[in-house]
């Protein structure tokens, strides 16, 4: 029962009236539909220090041509495809646990590290950055974050403190890696650590509407 009663809390400490969200029942099914062993998106918590600090699970390690993603009714990391261009992810790809986004998807992040971790891992990694994207005519943020726990970043505190090159390596990453498949990204210009706050804590007050409203049916 911790889930809901974090979720409950979460909902309770909102500190202005907001209109509540118009839920979509496939999304809501696929959250109350739970297989009998841990669930790394909604059993695992995001921390204490959300939405600064925050749990992650990373699904695709640094350097990986592989598109491992959530396969969100076992909980299990899945191959969804190997990448139809010839790049790799720039830096370990992930999501944060118990948050939804507009897209009925985890939030996602990219952690920047020094070392490539295994797929279905989890570590902690602070916020320093929101990348705004557009895939296919939707929203895809992306939270550019850093690992809490490596003592090469964790100093970091917001994007502009990273080396331009890196983010121009970033961007041109998600430009380019679909288009292959005759898919079109847009990345916008890449946005500080506040917004990136406001999006953490958009997707986990969006997620606990979610678990609230399982529990009410």
């Amino acid at each position: 029962m911790a889930p809901a009663v974090e979720a409950v809390n979460k909902v309770k400490v909102a500190s202005t009236p907001v209109k509540a969200p118009v839920l979509n029942e496939k999304t809501l099914s696929s959250m109350t539909r739970r297989p009998g062993s841990a669930h790394s998106w909604h059993d695992l918590e995001i921390g204490p220090d959300a939405p600064t600090i925050f749990n992650c699970v990373i699904e695709i390690p640094r350097g990986s041509k592989v598109k491992y993603e959530l396969d969100k009714k076992t909980g299990l990391i899945m191959v969804d495809r190997v990448l139809y261009s010839s790049v790799v992810y720039p830096h370990n790809y992930g999501f944060i646990p118990r948050t939804l986004c507009d897209d009925s998807d985890p939030m996602d992040v990219l952690v920047i590290m020094q070392e490539p971790v295994v797929p279905g891992c989890f570590l902690r990694a602070k916020a320093i950055g929101l990348m705004p994207m557009i895939d296919q005519g939707e929203a895809d943020d992306k939270i550019i974050a850093v690992c809490a726990d490596d003592p090469e970043y964790k100093h970091f505190n917001d994007i502009k403190e990273l080396p331009p090159h890196r983010l121009a390596e970033i961007r041109r990453f998600f430009e380019d890696y679909k288009k292959n498949e005759n898919k079109e990204v847009a990345v916008n210009d890449f946005l500080p650590a506040a917004a990136a706050y406001e999006a953490i804590q958009h997707s986990m007050d969006l997620y606990a509407t979610y678990v609230v409203e399982g529990l009410r049916r």
